[in-house]
């Protein structure tokens, strides 16, 4: 019994030491060196490999809070795989965001969220890529492209979509993550509701949770299945853009817009690599975006009857004199002012996007506190909402 209670004790006493070990070499790995270009703000990078990983995801924003309450508004920590600078004091952040490219940051994300999403998204790529991507995507929402199509074909197919919700109970938040993906899909690729929506709306679920998460290859893993549902997708996607050359026929969506962008000889035309990665990337960040902000919309209206009742009152002033089949016109939309002020709102009282993330050319500063490239993260934080850059 005595020796059997003294090789627990070893034990216990070997795992004590071996974590210290770790949590200590972690420390030593990416924590202040006596030089001042290698030091960094204080707080604690957890365990290799994983990091304060689990606490993030598990805590959710309360992480960011806690933190600051014991370190202050400047922090270093690892999340998602990547050792992480947090910053949370809102001067900082916007002198920061306006040093852009020349003050060595560039877009870029954690390991997970580059893997899954792809190398050519948005998000991720930074030079003359970056301004080729990003004049494909603002192409696809330029005012004449509004008034003449996006605006009309929303209006049309939210009236189909909602007429299915009359006279019975529905789950806002379901319904609403239904709405926001058939949407996207409708303007993106002209797919409607049917098996392919279904099929890639079981994809996109799974795509979604791998970029919030470790990047462990390994089968069981929520980065595997992220990974091998960006898989099924990409093949999906690589079918329907073979199908349309071959049709030949023309398509009124974006797809149809992204394959034929540079034919004038206006802008660098996209490779089916970079289309696919855009689209991704579109339906990525439109899915959870607008089905959580359209139902925490319905959730504060609901709270407050008086402004339900005045955007009721703008809406019905704006169908006066139209039929009940004709749709809204841009001017209708410019002139919805009481709806932009809930729309503002619900963006201010539940934010959805909480980071915007950047990489580093070359070591930053900080309030006299230099962030070696070695940090991958730098997380920039406003009050309660969170403002993440992506540092290397």
């Amino acid at each position: 019994m005595a020796l059997l209670l003294l090789v627990l004790v070893g034990v216990v006493v070997g795992v004590v030491v071996a974590s210290s070990l770790l949590l200590r070499w972690n420390e030593v790995r990416y924590g202040n060196g006596r030089r001042k270009e290698g030091r960094l703000p204080p707080g604690t990078m957890g365990w290799p490999l994983f990091g304060e990983t689990t606490e993030f995801l598990k805590q959710g924003p309360s992480f960011m809070k806690q933190r600051r309450l014991r370190y202050g508004r400047l922090f270093r920590t690892h999340i998602l795989g990547c050792p992480t600078v947090v910053c949370m004091d809102p001067e900082l952040n916007r002198r920061m965001l306006l040093q852009g490219e020349a003050g060595g940051l560039v877009p870029g994300y954690p390991q997970s969220m580059l893997d899954i999403l792809g190398r050519n998204n948005i998000a991720a790529v930074h030079g003359p890529l970056h301004r080729v991507m990003r004049g494909a995507m603002l192409g696809l929402v330029r005012p004449a492209m509004l008034r003449t199509s996006l605006l009309p074909k929303i209006d049309a197919f939210m009236r189909d979509h909602l007429s299915g919700w009359a006279g019975s109970v529905v789950d806002v938040q379901a319904k609403t993550k239904e709405m926001a993906l058939l949407s996207a899909l409708r303007q993106i690729a002209g797919i409607t509701a049917g098996p392919l929506s279904d099929a890639l709306k079981t994809e996109l679920c799974t795509l979604v949770l791998g970029t919030i998460s470790l990047p462990i290859n390994l089968p069981g893993t929520s980065y595997y299945q992220g990974f091998q549902a960006r898989k099924k997708l990409v093949s999906m996607l690589e079918q329907m853009i073979a199908e349309r050359r071959c049709s030949g026929e023309v398509h009124d969506d974006m797809l149809d817009a992204l394959l034929r962008s540079g034919n004038d000889g206006t802008r660098e035309k996209l490779t089916d690599e970079q289309i696919i990665d855009l689209l991704i990337a579109l339906i990525y960040s439109g899915y959870e975006t607008m089905s959580t902000t359209s139902m925490m919309a319905v959730k504060y209206l609901s709270d407050h009857p008086q402004a339900l009742e005045e955007l009721r009152r703008e809406h019905l002033d704006i169908r006066k004199g139209k039929s009940p089949e004709e749709a809204i016109s841009y001017e209708d939309f410019k002139s919805m002012a009481f709806t932009r002020a809930v729309i503002f709102e619900t963006l201010r009282l539940a934010t959805v996007v909480n980071g915007l993330l950047r990489k580093t050319t070359k070591d930053v500063e900080m309030n006299g506190v230099c962030h070696s490239k070695r940090v991958e993260n730098l997380c920039l934080h406003e009050g309660d909402k969170l403002r993440s850059i992506h540092v290397s």
